[in-house]
């Protein structure tokens, strides 16, 4: 949501230009993030009502912990121990996350906030050393290298492809498709949904979503509700083979007897719920658009 804020804000006013606004209003990462807050409860939903249908017919596929693999505790303990492990990361993703959508801080200093609250976490329960703070801080280099890099290619690329006039061919396409937005709409997020098995969520956030999205959004399309449309559909690029970030994790912390071929069908129920979610804000936009309206509008 913090990639696609950025891109999502320049095309939007790319859109109002076009339109003859030469004053643009623009969209923020907060924006999106209230937008997002409704769809991702319903997601989550949604994987609820899965996992429990799925022990309730099979429970066979979900078996519950041997009683000799618990921790020997009371319930007084277990809670203790919960709440220990749950409050104080829960107050740093709420302070991270509370203070850009209050329009406290930009996601920037927020990510500064998160960062210096992780660093405290650490110090309190004394896992935080030299070794492990140089190991991470050199992965953040290494994937924000990365990251610009990206973004260099794809400035590079999209400078090339306007030039050649590519950008007036999508606007012609999408514009003379039958069906108006919703068909341009429907090309777009199928299109992005099959590069998502090839290509990171993030080349798509900066090579596809400038060249389509002021195309939509000067075709009426609220930008809020296109870019949680788009975030949905990029969730599905975690879950889907041969490139999935999450198969991947999955794939380093299974045993052996689990195989990469049943880690891949385990993965279709989830996609198939995204793809509903998909379907579900299609058909229902005010679910991304309905509460940021009234945050502001308060």
């Amino acid at each position: 949501l913090v990639l696609l804020g950025d891109v999502l804000s320049s095309a939007y006013q790319q859109a109002q230009l076009r339109l003859g606004n030469y004053s643009p209003d623009t969209v923020s990462v907060g924006d999106l993030f209230i937008g997002a807050l409704l769809p991702g409860l319903v997601m989550v939903g949604l994987y609820i009502t899965y996992v429990l249908i799925k022990a309730w017919l099979h429970p066979a596929s979900m078996p519950p912990l041997k009683r000799e693999e618990l921790v020997p505790e009371t319930k007084r303990q277990f809670v203790i121990r919960l709440l220990s492990a749950l409050v104080v990361p829960l107050v740093l993703i709420l302070a991270v996350l509370g203070s850009i959508l209050a329009g406290l801080a930009t996601p920037t200093e927020a990510a500064a906030v998160g960062a210096v609250g992780a660093m405290v976490l650490g110090l309190l329960r004394r896992a935080l050393s030299l070794a492990r703070l140089r190991d991470v801080m050199r992965a953040t280099v290494r994937l924000t290298s990365m990251v610009f890099m990206i973004l260099i290619g794809a400035s590079v690329f999209s400078l090339v492809f306007r030039g050649l006039g590519g950008d007036t061919v999508v606007h012609e396409l999408l514009t003379d498709l039958p069906g108006g937005r919703n068909g341009a709409l429907v090309l777009v997020m199928l299109a992005m949904f099959l590069l998502g098995f090839i290509i990171d969520f993030i080349e798509i956030t900066y090579i596809v979503v400038p060249i389509v999205a002021p195309v939509l959004m000067a075709m009426g399309i609220d930008p809020v509700w296109l870019g949680v449309m788009i975030a949905v559909n990029l969730q599905t690029s975690f879950l889907t083979p041969p490139f999935g970030f999450a198969l991947f994790y999955l794939r380093g912390v299974s045993p052996p007897s689990v195989t990469t071929a049943d880690i891949y069908r385990g993965a279709i129920p989830f996609v198939l719920l995204q793809l509903l979610m998909l379907f579900v804000l299609t058909m229902w936009p005010g679910l991304a658009t309905w509460l940021p309206k009234i945050v502001y509008t308060n």
